[in-house]
């Protein structure tokens, strides 16, 4: 009997090849790049292609991944291998293999059945989800969660995301928004960098407030100046207090704080658990491992695949 068609796969129908014998395609739409990368079972990237986002705008978010994929696709003909299975992270929640909206960076995919467009391109499997619920699936594989029952992945960069996985299954919700965590409401009485004329960060950025980086403020936090250090003081307590959330709430083995701004916050990992102490059960904070790892476009391809894996082993494919 065929197995079960998937939830979140765009294509109803058999399993594919078996992994051993073909590669995985995986795929991230994120703000900066896409991406798509053939990945092995085991998680080695054997190639990659990517383009700015920005360049993809005039062709389109979806005829630039159907482009990024032939492209793998041709490499791995050329070696002789072939493609098991194609999984995409999307900035945005994920039903049945439909991107809903919000989705930054890809509002063109917004109602598309982005799954199932793929599947009748390519002709094998898709499966579909939020960017950091792939992203994730990678760290639980592949990464620092590897062997947990469960785990959080928090991805500050460009938005906020997150991923949730509990005894050892994605928590996705009932309609795809699952593990939100950075729209979560953590409000704290800062300064506004913009408010101070005067400061020397915002004269690092030439005067106009939306040239400030995450990676200027941090540098300049670094180096004293006292409205950066406001900024990066008060996201290390926004960051501690939604820590606290997860850790009273979710009681997970590991957190992970991964993404664009990750490199930052490594230097400053005592200041943000000293932040979660302050609102979190002292037994759940210390059974919790939490690590900050700095973002990989690498892994995000490799959450893609995960995804596949983790479909087909959850549907006996």
């Amino acid at each position: 009997m065929a197995p079960q068609t998937p939830r979140r796969s765009g294509r109803p129908g058999e399993p594919g090849p078996p992994l051993d014998h073909s590669v995985l395609i995986g795929v991230d739409v994120g703000g900066t790049t896409i991406a798509a990368g053939a990945v092995t079972a085991d998680g080695e990237v054997l190639h990659d292609e990517n383009v700015l986002t920005h360049d993809a705008a005039a062709a389109g978010t979806l005829v630039t991944i159907e482009r990024l994929v032939q492209r793998v696709s041709g490499a791995l003909a050329a070696r002789g291998l072939t493609v098991a299975g194609i999984g995409v992270g999307v900035p945005g929640p994920v039903d049945a293999g439909v991107v809903g909206a919000p989705a930054p960076h890809a509002a063109d995919l917004v109602g598309q059945p982005l799954g199932a467009r793929l599947a009748a391109h390519f002709g094998v499997p898709v499966f579909v989800d939020n960017d950091v619920n792939a992203l994730a699936l990678a760290e639980w594989r592949f990464g620092a969660g590897r062997g947990a029952r469960s785990l959080v992945v928090l991805a500050p960069g460009t938005g906020f995301g997150a991923g949730i996985i509990l005894d050892g299954r994605l928590v996705r919700g009932v309609a795809g928004f699952g593990g939100e965590f950075g729209h979560t409401p953590v409000k704290f009485d800062g300064p506004r960098v913009a408010g101070h004329a005067e400061s020397t960060l915002l004269l690092a950025a030439g005067g106009v407030a939306q040239r400030i980086t995450a990676e200027l403020v941090f540098r300049a936090a670094a180096e004293g100046e006292p409205v950066a250090a406001a900024v990066v003081d008060e996201a290390c307590r926004a960051l501690g207090a939604m820590l606290a959330t997860i850790v009273n709430g979710l009681n997970p083995e590991v957190v992970v704080v991964t993404g664009g701004v990750a490199g930052s916050l490594a230097a400053l990992e005592k200041q943000i658990l000293a932040a979660a102490a302050e609102h979190a059960f002292a037994r759940a904070l210390a059974a919790t491992r939490i690590t900050i790892v700095p973002g990989d476009k690498r892994l995000t391809m490799r959450g893609a695949a995960a995804l596949v894996l983790y479909e087909r082993a959850a549907h006996g494919g």
